[in-house]
């Protein structure tokens, strides 16, 4: 039941082409939003509007009832070394049946069949008895979940489950560890560099913590489904007058990955322990963001993403395996993602049982010649429509 025909797919993957052809940087995503939306008016969603941040919403169903929301975000990361592609990155080409460019995987592939699955659903003929809302979001690449937040707490749209398209190979991912950043900043006492005992050099004290942290890292806390705790400094930068100044000021960059138990109180306090055990002049803090969508709205927080895991036994993670068996005919592995999604928003912080699966390969984000498999794009997109008649109940 559900599957795509062939006009469909050939729709499906067309339609596909023409997103990853759109470039969708974040905070750049209006060309993307405004074919989203035509392609949803296309195929016959029941209402289809933009948000204040920019989202673009798809709804299917009668307006009452419970609601299921599906996510996929519309941006994406650059695209890096351009000499590291053998593909154009904004081609769509498609060989040996995959479709390569920026975006295919993470997450516009998975974004088409979301569509399509809900033309599936509207084709059928079955009615819903609550509501499908598809979400395109903006902005997932640099502060996951704040367009949703903005959607359920400033548009009042609070689902009662959400599904989240990252890319899962058709499996069912049902958590993810949280992610902070952490900005260090060292103070030092600027001399020239010719006499470099009359100053104090500030990257010198920034490589005694980093080495610190280092060995911290092989500490940190570990939990039996989502993993160990990670910690990685991943930018550092010194405001030296010049290059034959001792410089009297570094700063570098944490990246935190927080496992189940980690709060931002303790990861604080691990590196402020750190920075009193070496005895240098040094200031740690959570780093903040400052966005502005595509459509005026200024985004600002810091950046603190919790940890979220729903249970194993959970009726939404049970019906979505049901649904990949019941298209794919085997039993989906139920695990989690490594990288960072909406759902540290829509589980992490508002407690809105959430869970993953979509096509694509999660090794394929964010890579060069990023590409997806069409055939999961049409599986997926029997996958979605099967899983909203399963949670919302036929009408």
């Amino acid at each position: 039941m559900f599957e795509l025909s062939t006009p469909d797919q050939q729709a499906l993957t067309c339609f596909l082409q023409d997103l990853v052809r759109i470039p969708s940087f974040s905070c750049q995503e209006q060309g993307v939003a405004e074919r989203l939306e035509a392609e949803m008016r296309a195929v016959g969603f029941d209402e289809v509007w933009v948000d204040r941040i920019g989202n673009v919403v798809g709804r299917i169903g009668p307006g009452t009832g419970p609601r299921l929301l599906y996510n996929g975000h519309m941006d994406t990361v650059g695209v890096g070394d351009p000499a590291a592609w053998t593909q154009d990155p904004f081609g769509a080409e498609i060989k040996d049946g995959m479709l390569y460019g920026r975006g295919a995987t993470d997450m516009k592939g998975p974004l088409a069949s979301l569509v399509y699955g809900a033309k599936a659903l509207k084709d059928s003929g079955l009615k819903l008895a609550g509501d499908l809302y598809v979400v395109g979001v903006v902005q997932e690449e640099p502060c996951e979940g704040y367009a949703m937040r903005v959607l359920i707490e400033e548009e009042g749209l609070r689902p009662d489950w959400v599904v989240l398209a990252e890319p899962t190979g058709l499996q069912v991912t049902r958590g993810h560890r949280g992610r902070m950043e952490l900005r260090v900043t060292v103070r030092g006492r600027s001399s020239h560099a010719s006499m470099p005992q009359l100053g104090e050099n500030a990257i010198y004290g920034a490589a005694r913590i980093i080495f610190s942290l280092e060995l911290l890292a092989d500490m940190l806390t570990e939990d039996p489904f989502l993993g160990k705790g990670t910690l990685a400094v991943t930018h550092i930068e010194n405001t030296g007058a010049s290059k034959n100044v001792i410089p009297d000021s570094c700063t570098f960059i944490i990246d935190r990955r927080l496992t189940l138990g980690e709060t931002e109180a303790k990861a604080l306090a691990e590196v402020e322990g750190v920075i009193a055990r070496e005895n240098v002049r040094a200031k740690v803090r959570m780093a903040e963001f400052e966005y502005t969508s595509y459509t005026g709205y200024l985004c600002r927080d810091v950046e603190h993403y919790p940890a979220w895991v729903v249970p194993e036994s959970h009726t939404l993670v049970q019906s979505t395996a049901r649904a990949v068996r019941g298209v794919t005919g085997e039993r989906p592995i139920i695990g989690k993602w490594d990288f960072s999604t909406d759902g540290v928003y829509t589980m992490g912080v508002a407690g809105i049982p959430s869970v993953g699966v979509g096509p694509g390969e999660e090794t394929q984000a964010h890579t060069a010649d990023e590409c997806i498999r069409l055939a999961d794009c049409y599986t997926a997109a029997q996958i979605y429509a099967r899983l909203a008649v399963e949670m919302l109940g036929q009408g």
